[in-house]
């Protein structure tokens, strides 16, 4: 932005933070070495040396930007470490000494994990953030605020991840896209606060924007144990109870106003799991045998692979390490104990640690095949496990701790060995992996595991012994003692008075404190990183990581102002819950995919290609990503499955990336047409980015996740619902139409929300509504995008030229 602001004759030294920012810069630890006592210097020394360039560009935004504290790679996952160190829950804004309550914007959806500490925060994309960053106003709808009243206290055994994933299935079923959800009720004195944080976290997997824990005497312990000062804590006290934002639950509770409200009995919770593609479809525990066959059984789907009767007991078999060993549907290959949604929580990672434990004294063991990791959000996890004595447990199970930050969760799973690999692509193995995480999209967690289930970490340790989750824990064998006894899953659950005690006497301040003492000095390959000292970033051509915007290198004084959509050609046919992962994956680059022939070219070999998260500062690398998920179920293809398309006029099928530059080419506009839920999952603004960089013009959907629609707006990409009722089978759109979509060309006759008639070259027209939802989501449009709205804004206010103001807008 600063270069953009140069170009335009402003002084790009102005383009700093208004607001306190701190960069985090979350390591996201791809898991080439697992079953090792040394995994966590491997990959950390892998990940430094793949990405020497990112991280000079970061370090050098670090010097060249002011207001802004940088906690280096490797400290642990950004809400993890926002959790236990960052959030203040009051804070002096100012040097004026006024006391304001917290809030935060993070460039993750699971930023509002902060709700569980009460305070008030929510994920937006990179470019919203920028923005905010510059002083730009957040603009939204009024939303609903949903109360979930909890009663009662949670049965012996049944954990925080159980209770997470049956709110959020509740949720969902509900429908809170856009809302608040605030907790409240007699319960809640029996939900600890890295429970509640736990819950907060998957706000984006049940749709809301958060999940608001208020501030009470349990908030108050949280601070305590995690080393905030006592006058921190006093002051955070007194301030909310002088403004009426303490939650007593010792008081009588005063009449509360919400826009719905939902109930849950604690005692009603059951020990469960989710999936196996999408995080709130919960499966109990004791249901899970039946619900494997019943996916089995069903049509392909989101609870179902379609696999004939006679092929669901099919044995491959094949050598592993000169071991005779075989693999069958639903056996396990990725066991991860990851994500900042669990290992947040001392209960839970403790929990798996007393059963790791009771498993290795009995004489069980993890199959050598099966790809196990540990990966803490914080280094505090570490202490408290080496404290407990129970690390070396997990260790014996081969849970080896291979890096803090993120991994399996967001795909960064790593490799499997070659002779599993094998195994599963060329016989149609629907292999399964289970993990701790909070997201199991498909094509997510890795592209050999069709079946992903989110489970507890303890949950995690069981079936990774078990090998399998084609198994009913109640009524068979976890696995065999070392003297031949068969061993279940309750002979080494341990009682959820066992996990409290051990919770109590290893999980103390010290550790927080020492941890956080150290959390900016970063490590000697990050100390050692030489950056220029410039204000302005200069770029190299040469760079595969780091490349200059194209959205900002022409910019001009004067708005380009609202473009309609005549003749557009559907791009990509698309159903339900698409998520920003089949947008935009973050894991992997394939090797036969376009950004893998692009740096190929580059001569970057393929060894090097890292994931496509750590090349998002290369808009040519993310754009040939766009649309590039495996598990794409594009409607044009009529039941094939990738990322692929039909080039309309030469009827093609080619890459999604080669359809969208042949229309660029021959300058033909192009439109989305999607189902429910569009852009459902990360708050990833390359699933807006890839889509403008082709030349979408618009998406049509029957509705939007919040962050995703957020991220359309910003980019200037016009995002159209159906009328209720409606979509493109009831309209019987097939996808290879024309579309006009005739908007004025003047921005002061468009209004938030007016109903958009789109018409089709075969004579069809319908209604949609035009989702700019608020008049300075209009002013993007009319610019182009946020960012040339916001630097627009910078220069005209110096030159008394500001852009029009929503007020002014609105006409």
């Amino acid at each position: 932005m600063r270069n953009a602001m140069e170009k335009l004759g402003g002084d790009p030294s102005k383009i700093n933070p208004l607001v306190p920012v701190d960069l985090v810069i979350d390591h996201s630890v791809q898991v080439d070495v697992s079953r090792s006592e040394n995994a966590l210097q491997a990959n950390m020394e892998l990940e430094l040396e793949r990405n020497k360039e990112r991280y000079s560009f970061l370090k050098w935004g670090a010097n060249a930007f002011d207001n802004m504290r940088v906690v280096p790679p490797g400290a642990g996952i950004v809400h993890q470490v926002n959790l236990e160190y960052l959030a203040r829950v009051v804070l002096v804004f100012n040097t004026d000494g006024i006391l304001y309550s917290d809030t935060v914007f993070g460039t993750d959806s699971h930023t509002a994990m902060i709700n569980g500490l009460g305070v008030a925060g929510w994920g937006v994309g990179g470019i919203e953030a920028e923005a905010a960053m510059l002083g730009q106003a957040m603009s939204m709808v009024l939303p609903g605020v949903v109360g979930f009243e909890l009663s009662g206290s949670l049965k012996d055994g049944v954990t925080a991840t159980d209770l997470v994933l049956t709110v959020a299935k509740m949720l969902r079923q509900h429908g809170v896209v856009g809302n608040f959800v605030e907790f409240y009720g007699k319960g809640m004195s029996e939900i600890s606060l890295p429970d509640r944080a736990t819950i907060a976290n998957m706000s984006p997997e049940y749709g809301a924007t958060m999940g608001f824990f208020p501030v009470d005497h349990v908030t108050l312990q949280y601070l305590n144990l995690t080393g905030r000062s006592d006058d921190t804590i006093s002051m955070v006290e007194s301030y909310l109870r002088a403004n009426k934002l303490f939650m007593d639950y010792g008081q009588p509770e005063g009449e509360m106003a919400f826009s719905s409200r939902l109930k849950l009995n604690l005692q009603d919770v059951e020990p469960c799991v989710s999936g196996p593609k999408r995080p709130h479809d919960q499966v109990l525990l004791k249901d899970m045998k039946a619900d494997w066959h019943a996916c089995l059984d069903n049509k392909v789907g989101f609870k179902g692979y379609g696999i004939p009767k006679d092929d669901q007991n099919k044995i491959v078999k094949f050598e592993f390490a000169g071991i005779p060993t075989q693999l069958k549907h639903g056996d396990i290959v990725i066991a991860a104990i990851t994500s900042c949604t669990n290992t947040s929580n001392p209960s839970v990672m403790l929990h798996s640690g007393l059963l790791a434990k009771k498993a290795c004294d009995l004489g069980l063991h993890v199959k050598p095949w099966i790809k196990t990791s540990l990966g803490p959000g914080s280094r505090v996890v570490t202490k408290y496990l080496e404290k407990s004595g129970l690390l070396r447990y997990l260790q014996q199970l081969e849970f080896h701790i291979v890096g803090y930050g993120c991994t399996t969760c967001i795909g960064n799973s790593g490799d499997l060995d070659e002779p599993v690999a094998s195994a599963i692509a060329d016989n149609d193995i629907v292999a399964a992996a289970v993990l701790s995480g909070n997201r199991n999209f498909e094509g997510r967690i890795h592209p050999l595991t069709r079946a992903n289930y989110l489970a507890s970490p303890p949950i995690v340790v069981a079936y990774a012994l078990a090998g399998t989750v084609d198994i009913d824990f109640e009524t068979e064998p976890i696995g065999l003692s070392k003297n031949g006894m068969e061993i279940f899953l309750r002979d080494i659950w341990p009682s959820s008075e066992e996990v409290a005690d051990i919770v109590q006497s290893n999980v103390l301040p010290d550790m927080f404190k020492s941890v956080y003492k150290t959390i900016t000095e970063g490590h000697p390959t990050w100390n050692d990183l030489h950056v220029p000292s410039s204000r302005l970033y200069e770029w190299d051509p040469k760079s595969t990581y780091i490349h200059e915007p194209p959205n900002l290198k022409d910019i001009s004084m004067s708005p380009p102002g609202p473009h309609a959509v005549k003749d557009a050609y559907c791009l990509v046919n698309l159903g339900d819950s698409i998520t920003t992962d089949h947008i935009s994956p973050g894991g992997n680059i394939h090797k036969d995919s376009p950004a893998a022939k692009y740096l190929m070219k580059l001569g970057v070999d393929m060894r090097d290609f890292n994931s496509y998260g750590s090349r998002r500062g290369n808009d040519e690398v993310m754009v040939r990503g766009t649309f590039a998920n495996i598990r794409l179920v594009n409607k044009l293809l009529e039941g094939e499955v990738g990322p692929k398309t039909i080039h309309i006029p030469s009827g093609e099928k080619i890459s999604v990336f080669d359809a969208a530059m042949g229309y660029k080419r021959e300058g033909q506009d192009t439109i989305v047409l999607a189902g429910a839920e569009y852009g459902t999952g990360s708050a990833r603004d390359w699933a807006a980015k890839g889509p403008k960089l082709m030349g979408v013009k618009a998406v049509i959907a029957k509705s939007f996740e919040r962050i995703h629609r957020s991220n359309l707006v910003g980019m200037g990409i016009i995002p159209l619902c159906y009328q209720p009722g409606e979509d493109a089978e009831t309209l019987e759109l097939t996808g290879r139409e024309r579309y006009t979509i005739d908007l004025p060309n003047d921005i002061r006759e468009i209004k938030p929300g007016q109903d958009i008639m789109v018409k089709t070259d075969n004579g069809k027209s319908f209604k949609c509504t035009l989702r700019f939802d608020t008049e300075v989501e209009l002013a993007y449009f009319d610019h182009g995008d946020i960012l040339q709205y916001v630097i627009r804004s910078f220069i005209g206010s110096k030159q008394g030229n500001v852009p029009a103001s929503p007020t002014e807008v609105s006409g």
